[in-house]
This record gives structure tokens, C-alpha cells and sequence, in this order.
């Protein structure tokens, strides 16, 4: 059967439109100022404490890109990287650039000096929003840029006095987050949203085919690469998002139009599954609370608790994380109509887990940078259909898929080779990098995904590995996904990643690491479970425990760290 034909019939049968009609504006700041006149006192975001409405967020936005239009030489089309963890600042200042037509770059503030000089040399970023936290690096690193104007913003900026003094003392002298800097030129990001001019007046970027957003890549295949994303990718992957949660899922954001639903948002803005689930919500008018740093599970489980949450956006380790904690499961969970997982895949023991938890089950999607980022999402209908576990869902409104072999040529279901997506939301080529985009998109706009994948004959999705992570056993293809949802649930093992590693014989032997969650767990354990569970050459050989798997910021298990 033909992949696309399989696709586009499951969307049918599900009553999911094959193509999306409208987007929900003509770009994202008219985005803001229509929720913004339609609610204007709901909440949009609130972080540390803190909130702001939609009202607050609009204006505030306008007087930072007041600020820029009148004080600096910034013009549309230029890069303003943002450089700071979830406060509510991010998106004032997002969408403050957006209004005077500039390109967002975002970046990690985890970054090293190394990574921080590539993002903005090859951005060519000539301003910088960053979180004082991270002022001793910017510091080091500015001079070996372009950036002109450098933009200071505290932990507590926007709180009231009292709360601005107890956030700043703990942080710098509790946590000692706060190193001594000193930038030359550097403006308070305070001065920059104090006035609040009436009937503002800047360039707007309103073409669907302006740019916005430099998203670069994690860099786990190589050097980060911008992914050029422009206004019609974003609306469309809002559009996409929202047709397919609001029908399919079970789960109605309309049913609180009045008050809104509060979003549980761990994982960081800079991230494009943060960054563009934001804009959903924005164009939804629901209340998202960030979470600075989910790696505080104190923290973050202290955030939530105030409120009736009824959406959690996460991934595969957070929610093992947190259903390991009694503080965690102590939580009301009695709202919680929807949880997503992305960023990484999925095992059916951590949905199996959280579902156990809090009653919700997990709704996995995928996507990818260059993809703005949803491809699919596995949501289900109210009737339980268009949901099957340790697949990636139905393809988004307006999106093709195909896989294809080494040489190019296309594949029928069930056989397992590269996915390859063509759609709205897929970027427009990497940023100065034309034989890097040469190589990934083809004139016809498929884009390779590197990911090994299959598609069934019903039209669902599954992600078998990336490409380079592949392990060869003999000749045979062992997929690290395939042995890390077996491993993952044997009742000893909290998380776990498999490798390849070299062997005389077979050319390769499987490595996994385990953390476990029983220390009674033994190595012959875990061999004797795989073998129960997985062809003879799949299973591990070599069984090493650690006390904690190598991740980045956003929660992926890094598979080359432990190479």
C-alpha cells in the first residue's frame, strides 16, 4: 500500500481535515492583539510567582519595541537573540522584537562560550536579551561578536518590591547565581519597557513570508544550524496543533473560554516545542505557567501546585522523574485533561507510569526543529480512536509523509527506511548554510528527516531510530529505541540508553546503561529480561549502571556523551 494513501485514509476515518483552511492570523502579532482584545484580563503567563495578562503582555511588548525603535538602530529584518530561561520577560520581549519586524534567535543561556560564539557569528545577532545569571559568559563573549546593544534582565524584573528582594537575595546569595559582570553599554531590560507610548507605530512584519524565527538545531548531529522559519510556518503549525488537540483528543479547549485552562510549560521557550505551543496557547488565550528550571523538581512541583491545571506539555524523563516523587503524587490532579510529550520518544512505561499517577493519559507527537515543529501526534479521538502507543499519531492537516531507502526511492507501509515530510510548517533551508539545506530539502520541499521510521498499512507513524544511531549486529539493524523500551520496564530500572560498541566478531555488540530504581537489580537481571523480550542478537551484552543518564537542557538522553 502506498504510505500517503495510508496517511490521508486515517484522516479520513478520524474526520481530520486533510488541509488546513484558515490560519488564525495574518501574523503573530496580530495573533497577541486579538486575544488580547478578546480577553484582555485573563492571564497569560506567570513564572516565580508572577503573572501577566494578555492586556500586560501587549503593552509591555509595544514599549519594548518602542524602546528599540527610538533608542537603537535596529531595523526589520534584523537578529535579536533572547538568551534567558522561562520568565514572563521572554515573551514580552519576543513578542516587543516581533513588532518592529526583527528575527528572534533563540539561545540556550546553558551554553558555553564556544557554542555562544557560533549562534551569534553566524546569526549575525546585533542585539542580545539575557538573564544576569548568565552575565559572566556574555561578558567573555561579546567582544568576539557583532552584537551592539546588550539588554540586562534580573530574575525578578517585574515583580513588586518585597518579592524582587527576596528572589534576588536568595539567588544571589543562597544559590550565588548572580556573578560579578560588568558589560560595557549594557541597558536594564526595566528601562526598556517603562514608557508606555499610545498608538505605537513600527514595522510590524506582516508578509507571511517575512522570517522571525533563527531556531538552531541541538547540535547532536553535528555543528547547530538556523533553521529559517518564517510567519506561515509558525501560524500554520499553531493551526495544525489546534485542529488536531481541540478535535481528536478528547479534551475541549473551548469548554473554558471564559477563564482559560492553565498549561504546565517545563520545558524551556527557547526550545521550538515550547516556543510554538506558546503561540497556540496565546492564540487560544489560555494561561501557561513556566517553569524555570524542571531540573528543580522541588521547585517546579511547588509551582504547580496552586493551580487547577488541566494541561501538561512534557517528555519521556520528566515524566519518569516525576511520578517517582511522593511530593509529585500528592498533587491534585482532578483537571488534568491533557498531557503531550515530545522532544524525544516515548516508552509505554513512562506513559504507563503517569497515566497510573494522574489518570491522564500521554499524547505523543513529533516533530523536529525544521519542522516549526509538529509533524504528528498521537491524540486519539473521543472514541479511542487515532491514539496507538509507541507510535508518533496522525499526521497534522496539510502534511505529507513518505519513507524512502538509501537510494531515494520511496517505500510501501511497514517497511522501515527514512521519513521524509513535506508541509506548511517545514522551515525554509538552514541560514547561510545552502549545501547544508541542499542536502536535507529538495526543490520539490521534502524535507529528510534523518529519522528511521515506518508507517502501517492504518497510517500510523513509528520512529525505529535516528540514522546515526543505528547499531549493526552481524549484519542486522538493531534500533537503540527498540531495547531501551524493553529494558525500561522491568520494575528495577528507572531509565536507561543502549549504544553500540565495537566487537571483534559481530562488528558491533549492544551497551545499555541503566539507572536504576532497585538496588537489587543485577546485571543478569537485565540480560535474562532482554532475552525474554528481544531476538538474540538485540539483546544487550554488556550492562553498565550509572547513577544518572546524560542529558541536554531540554531532557534528551545524549546517546554520544556515552559513547
Amino acid at each position: 500500500m502506498v504510505v500517503q494513501d495510508a496517511v490521508d485514509s486515517l484522516r479520513s476515518k478520524l474526520n481530520i481535515p486533510s488541509e488546513i483552511n484558515n490560519l488564525p492570523a495574518n501574523n503573530l502579532v496580530d495573533l497577541l492583539k486579538k486575544t488580547a482584545k478578546k480577553t484582555p484580563d485573563n492571564l497569560a503567563f506567570t513564572s516565580l510567582g508572577h503573572s501577566i495578562t494578555f492586556r500586560q503582555l501587549d503593552v509591555l511588548s509595544d514599549s519594548f519595541a518602542h524602546f528599540l525603535h527610538t533608542k537603537t538602530s535596529l531595523k526589520k529584518g534584523d537578529r535579536i537573540a533572547l538568551m534567558m530561561a522561562n520568565l514572563v520577560q521572554y515573551p514580552i520581549a519576543f513578542y516587543g522584537a516581533l513588532k518592529l519586524g526583527l528575527i528572534v534567535v533563540n539561545t540556550n543561556p546553558l551554553y558555553t562560550e564556544r557554542e555562544l560564539i557560533h549562534q551569534f557569528n553566524d546569526s549575525g545577532a546585533k542585539a542580545l536579551v539575557f538573564l544576569s545569571t548568565c552575565g559572566k559568559v556574555v561578558q567573555k563573549v561579546i567582544p568576539r561578536t557583532s552584537i551592539k546593544y546588550v539588554i540586562k534582565t534580573d530574575l525578578a524584573d517585574l515583580h513588586n518590591i518585597f518579592s524582587k528582594f527576596i528572589i534576588n537575595s536568595v539567588a544571589k546569595y543562597v544559590k550565588k547565581l548572580v556573578p560579578d559582570f560588568y558589560i560595557e553599554g549594557q541597558i536594564n531590560f526595566t528601562d526598556c519597557i517603562k514608557d508606555f507610548p499610545d498608538g505605537l507605530e513600527v514595522q510590524n512584519s506582516s508578509s507571511l513570508d517575512d522570517i522571525i524565527l533563527l531556531q538552531y538545531t541541538g547540535g547532536t548531529t553535528g555543528l547547530s544550524k538556523g533553521a529559517i522559519l518564517n510567519q506561515k510556518n509558525l501560524l500554520s503549525n499553531v493551526s495544525q496543533m489546534q485542529s488536531l488537540f481541540e478535535t481528536f483528543s478528547g479534551f475541549e479547549f473551548s469548554e473554558r473560554k471564559d477563564l482559560g485552562h492553565t498549561v504546565i510549560l517545563p520545558l524551556p521557550l527557547y526550545h521550538i516545542y515550547a516556543c510554538t505551543l506558546s503561540m497556540l496557547m496565546i492564540s487560544l488565550g489560555q494561561h501557561c505557567v513556566l517553569i524555570p528550571n524542571p531540573r528543580d523538581l522541588s521547585s517546579m512541583i511547588k509551582a504547580m501546585k496552586p493551580w487547577n491545571f488541566s494541561v501538561f506539555c512534557g517528555l519521556n524523563t520528566l515524566f519518569v522523574s516525576l511520578c517517582a516523587r511522593d511530593d509529585f503524587k500528592s498533587l491534585d490532579f482532578s483537571h488534568l485533561g491533557l498531557t503531550i510529550s515530545g522532544g524525544m520518544a516515548l516508552t509505554s512505561d513512562a506513559a504507563n507510569r503517569w497515566e497510573q499517577v494522574t489518570g491522564s493519559q500521554v499524547h505523543e507527537g513529533y516533530g523536529l526543529t525544521e519542522t516549526s515543529p509538529v509533524v504528528s501526534l498521537n491524540v486519539g479521538s473521543k472514541s479511542g480512536e487515532g491514539r496507538k502507543l509507541g507510535y508518533i499519531g496522525v499526521a497534522a492537516p496539510s502534511t505529507e509523509l513518505k519513507i524512502t531507502d538509501a537510494d531515494g526511492n520511496d517505500l510501501p507501509c511497514n517497511e522501515p527506511g527514512e521519513l521524509c515530510v513535506r508541509g506548511p510548517q517545514v522551515m525554509q533551508g538552514y541560514w547561510n548554510q545552502d549545501k547544508k539545506t541542499e542536502e536535507v530539502l529538495d526543490n520539490n520541499g521534502w524535507f529528510a528527516t534523518g529519522d528511521i521510521a515506518l508507517i502501517d498499512c492504518d497510517g500510523f507513524p513509528k520512529i525505529v531510530d535516528r540514522k546515526k544511531d543505528m547499531i549493526i549486529v552481524s549484519g542486522f539493524n538493531v534500533y537503540p529505541n527498540e531495547i531501551e523500551e524493553v529494558v525500561s520496564s522491568h520494575d528495577g530500572v528507572m531509565e536507561c540508553a543502549a549504544i553500540g560498541v565495537p566487537d571483534e566478531k559481530s562488528g558491533e555488540r549492544v551497551k545499555i546503561f541503566v539507572v536504576k530504581s532497585s538496588q537489587d537489580v543485577t546485571e543478569n537481571d537485565i540480560i535474562d529480561f532482554s532475552r525474554e523480550n528481544l531476538s538474540a542478537y538485540k539483546v544487550p551484552t554488556v550492562v553498565e549502571f550509572i547513577s544518572e543518564l546524560p542529558k541536554s537542557n531540554v531532557g534528551k538522553i545524549l546517546r554520544r556523551e556515552l559513547r
